[in-house]
Order: C-alpha cells, then structure tokens, then sequence
C-alpha cells in the first residue's frame, strides 16, 4: 500500500523569533515559559529587559516549530495575564544582535591565530591572563557561528550568551 502525501499540508521545522511585551511583574516569565513547556516547545534563546517603561519588559524568545504551531503558541500567549503585545517576528524584516563572551586557551602557538579572527570578525578582546584570553563580540546568529566555528578548534574553554534581541526595521514597532 502506497502513502500519499498533500505536500501543501507540510509545514517545515523553523527558527522563530518572537517579541512579547509584558507588565513587568513578579510571575509573568515563569507563566511564559510554562506555556512553552506545556505545549513541548523548547526555549532555544531567552532575553527579558525593561523598556522605556519601567512597568513594561520586553521579551525576546527564540524557539523552533512549524507555522502552525508556533501560530497556536503566540495565540496562547495573548490569552495570558500580564501579556500586552506578541510579535512573531520571523513573519517580518528584522535586526537581530547577540552578545557573547568566549574565554580561549591562548597557549602561545594559537595567539597569533586567535587575535587574527578577532580582528576579522571585529570583536575584541575584554580580558588576558597568562593562560587565556576573554573575547567579546556582537552580532548576528550568521557571524556568531561562523566566529564559533573558527574558534571551536583553537580551544574553547567558556561560552556565554546573552540571548537573541531583535527588533522590527524602518518605522514599525511593537509599542
């Protein structure tokens, strides 16, 4: 017996990028993130600030699903207490940055390489000890990879992220 597929009905695995105004209160990550879980959706990247607002933060939630899903999910998101605004950016143009700080095994025959792709990738070095060096660089998730991947084999000790921000480009906002 044959399988017949409607491939108009396939919907394909992807990142999604999703904005979430909040009143900035004690319990609204934990319900958030919840929700996520609830509904098998891992958090692949979580940043959660003030805004100009003091009494509103602004999240930015990166996670990986189908269009459907991921449409249910923002859907649950507006039905919560304390949720003003949810933006699933992926459907848009947007600018994305990412901070992360790479602490490096700067043994002496790798320096020379290691600085070599800081100034390529135009990220610098925040700290040096005998042993190692701390580097800090901002980007998109395209150039984090690649810096990653070029470091990866000269001896990565630490990696921290600060998660993904992103916001709409030219005069659209979520406000």
């Amino acid at each position: 017996m044959a399988l017949s597929y409607d491939h108009h009905k396939i919907d394909y695995m992807q990142q999604h990028t999703i904005s979430v105004l909040v009143v900035n209160r004690f319990g609204v990550l934990s319900r958030i993130s919840g929700l996520f879980s609830g509904r098998g959706f891992n958090i692949e990247s979580l940043n959660v600030a003030e805004t100009n607002d003091p009494d509103i933060s602004r999240m930015t939630i990166v996670t990986i699903g189908d269009n459907a899903k991921v449409e249910q999910i923002t859907k649950q998101l507006h039905k919560l207490v304390d949720v003003i605004k949810v933006v699933d950016l992926t459907e848009e143009n947007f600018v994305d940055r990412e901070l992360i700080l790479v602490k490096m095994n700067a043994e002496p025959r790798v320096r020379e390489e290691i600085l070599r792709i800081v100034e390529i990738f135009r990220s610098k070095v925040v700290d040096v000890s005998a042993s190692t060096y701390t580097i800090e660089i901002t980007g998109n998730q395209s150039k984090i990879s690649g810096f990653l991947d070029l470091l990866r084999p000269l001896g990565i000790k630490e990696v921290v992220r600060s998660g993904r921000i992103a916001v709409s480009r030219g005069t659209k906002s979520i406000n």
